[in-house]
C-alpha cells in the first residue's frame, strides 16, 4: 500500500498491439521529485480532516459528481456544525458549476444559516458566504439580491479587515461586476476604481489580481461601447500576467477572447479571430477536451466566420460548442441556450428561417426554465424570434415578440444600450409595415438613449441617423 513507482519505459509486445511492458522502479523514501509532488498535492487538497482533503482534491481535478457523493455521505455521518457548514458550502459550489443555481443558492444559505448560529456577526467566513450567494444571484440576473449579498460581504469585511485587505478589492470587484451587468456603468466603473487602489497598495505593481482589476475595468468600457479603452485595459491585463504567470495560464485565454470581442465590435474580424483562436489554442493545451471553457471559444471564432458571411465555418465551431455543451451540462443549462441562439443566428443569415426559429424557440425554452421572467437572456430571446418573424414579414408576430422583449428591457436604466436596441427593432418593423410615424417615434427614442450611452463615434448612431433621414422623405 501507498507504494510509489517511476516508470522507465514502456515497450509494446511482440506481435501484440493491445499489450505493453511497463518497466518500473521503486523510489526511495527521500526522493526529492516525490516529495515535492507530494508537497504541492498536500498543498492542493489544504487543511482538515483526510476525507475533506480528498473532496477538495476531487474538486481541483474536476471530478464534481464524484465530490458530490462524498460531500453528502459526509453531511449524513456528522452532527458537527463547523463540518455542516463546510459540506453544504460545498455543495453549493458544485451545483454552481453545473448551473443548478436555486439549489447552490439553498446549500449556500444553509451554510451561513449554520454560521450564523456558531460565529460572530463580523466573522470574515459569513462575508464569503454572502459573496458566493451574491455570485449565483449575478449568474441568475437576479442583480438587486446579487448587490445585496455583495454588499453585506463588504461591511462584514471593512468592520474586520485593514483598510488595503485583497478581500475588500475583491468586494468591491463583485459590486462593480453587479453594475456592470445593470448597465449602471459609473458606479460599475467607481466600485472597480476602488478595487483596484486597493490591490495596488497590497500588492507589487505586476501582481495577477491588478491584472484582473485592468480586466474589468475594460469589460466596463466595452460594454459602454468605448472599445479604444476597453482595449487599453485589456491588453494592460494580458500585459501583467504576460510577465507573472505561465505561459498557459487560464487567465491568458479569457484575456485573448476579451481582446478578440473588442475587434470583433469594431469589425476588426481577421484581429477578432487571430485573438480568439489563441484563446482556443491555450485551452487546448491544458484543459480536457469537452470543458466548457472550450465551447466559449469555439462559439466566439463562430461569431466571427458567421460575421465574415462564412457560415458552414461558423456552423462547424457552433455545433462543436453544443457538443461540449450537452456532454457537461444540464440539459436546462442556460450555456446551451446560447448555442441554440448562435446557431439559429447563422440559420437566419442564411435565409433559412424555420431552422433558426427552431433553434430559437429551444433556447427561449431553456431560459424560460431557468431564469426569472424579466431576465435580459429572454429578452434576447424574444428579439432573436422576432427578427425571424420580420423577415419572414409576418410583422404582427414580430411586434408580439419585440413587445415582450421591450416589456423587460424598461425595467433596465434609461439609458442601457439595450433598452436603445428594443426601440431600434420595433422602429424597423414600422418601416417595414410602412407606418412610418410609429418607425420615427421608436428611431428617435434608440437615438436619444445611445447617445447619452454611447461614444458619439459609435456606429449604431449613425445607422440610427440614417433610419430618421430615410423615414421623414417617407412621410
Amino acid at each position: 500500500m501507498h507504494t510509489v513507482f517511476r516508470v522507465v519505459a514502456i515497450k509494446e509486445i511482440e506481435n501484440n498491439n493491445q499489450l505493453y511492458e511497463v518497466e518500473l522502479e521503486l523510489t526511495s523514501d527521500d526522493d526529492q521529485q516525490v516529495r515535492v509532488l507530494t508537497d504541492r498535492i498536500r498543498e492542493e487538497a489544504c487543511d482538515g480532516t483526510g476525507w475533506q482533503r480528498l473532496g477538495h482534491l476531487l474538486l481541483k481535478m474536476g471530478h464534481f459528481n464524484k465530490a458530490e457523493k462524498l460531500y453528502n455521505v459526509l453531511l449524513k455521518h456528522t452532527s458537527d456544525g463547523g463540518e455542516r457548514a463546510l459540506y453544504y458550502n460545498q455543495l453549493g459550489f458544485i451545483h454552481s458549476y453545473h448551473g443548478n443555481y436555486g439549489k447552490a443558492v439553498w446549500y449556500y444559505e444553509k451554510t451561513l444559516e449554520i454560521e450564523q448560529k456558531i460565529l460572530s456577526s463580523n466573522d470574515p467566513d459569513l462575508g464569503s458566504s454572502y459573496t458566493n450567494i451574491g455570485i449565483v444571484y449575478s449568474k441568475m440576473g437576479e442583480y438587486s439580491k446579487a448587490l445585496s449579498s455583495h454588499e453585506k460581504a463588504l461591511r462584514i469585511r471593512q468592520k474586520t479587515l485593514p483598510s488595503n485587505d485583497p478581500s475588500l478589492g475583491s468586494s468591491y470587484n463583485n459590486i462593480g461586476s453587479v453594475y456592470n451587468n445593470m448597465g449602471e456603468y459609473a458606479k460599475a466603473l467607481s466600485s472597480h476604481q476602488k478595487a483596484l487602489e486597493i490591490r495596488q497598495k497590497a500588492f507589487l505593481s505586476n501582481h495577477p489580481s491588478i491584472g484582473s482589476s485592468y480586466n474589468n475595468i475594460g469589460s466596463v468600457y466595452d460594454n459602454m461601447g468605448d472599445y479604444l479603452k476597453a482595449l487599453s485595459f485589456y491588453e494592460k491585463a494580458l500585459g501583467i500576467w504576460q510577465e507573472t504567470l505561465p505561459s498557459n495560464h487560464p487567465n491568458f485565454a479569457s484575456s485573448y477572447n476579451n481582446i478578440g470581442s473588442v475587434y470583433y465590435k469594431m469589425g476588426e474580424c481577421s484581429k477578432a479571430l487571430s485573438s480568439y483562436k489563441k484563446a482556443l489554442e491555450i485551452q487546448q493545451m491544458t484543459l480536457p477536451l469537452n470543458h466548457p471553457d472550450l465551447a466559449i471559444s469555439c462559439n466566439n471564432i463562430g461569431s466571427v466566420y458567421n460575421k465574415m458571411g462564412e457560415y458552414y465555418e461558423a456552423l462547424s465551431f457552433y455545433y462543436r460548442a453544443l457538443r461540449i455543451r450537452e456532454k457537461t451540462l444540464p440539459s436546462n443549462h442556460s450555456s446551451l441556450a446560447t448555442s441554440y441562439n448562435n446557431i439559429g443566428g447563422v440559420y437566419e443569415n442564411m435565409r433559412e428561417n424555420s431552422k433558426a426559429l427552431s433553434y430559437y424557440e429551444r433556447a427561449l425554452e431553456i431560459n424560460q426554465k431557468s431564469f426569472p421572467s424579466d431576465h435580459s437572456d429572454l429578452a434576447n430571446s424574444y428579439n432573436n424570434i422576432g427578427s425571424v418573424y420580420n423577415s419572414m414579414a409576418e410583422y404582427p408576430k414580430a411586434l408580439s415578440f419585440y413587445d415582450r422583449a421591450l416589456e423587460i428591457r424598461q425595467k433596465l436604466p434609461s439609458d442601457h444600450p439595450d433598452l436603445a436596441t428594443s426601440y431600434w427593432y420595433m422602429g424597423n418593423v414600422y418601416n417595414n409595415m410602412r407606418d412610418y410615424s410609429k418607425a420615427l417615434l421608436y428611431f428617435e427614442r434608440a437615438l436619444n438613449v445611445w447617445q447619452d450611452a454611447l461614444p458619439s463615434t459609435h456606429p449604431h448612431i449613425k445607422t440610427v441617423k440614417e433610419s430618421i433621414e430615410i423615414v421623414k422623405m417617407k412621410l
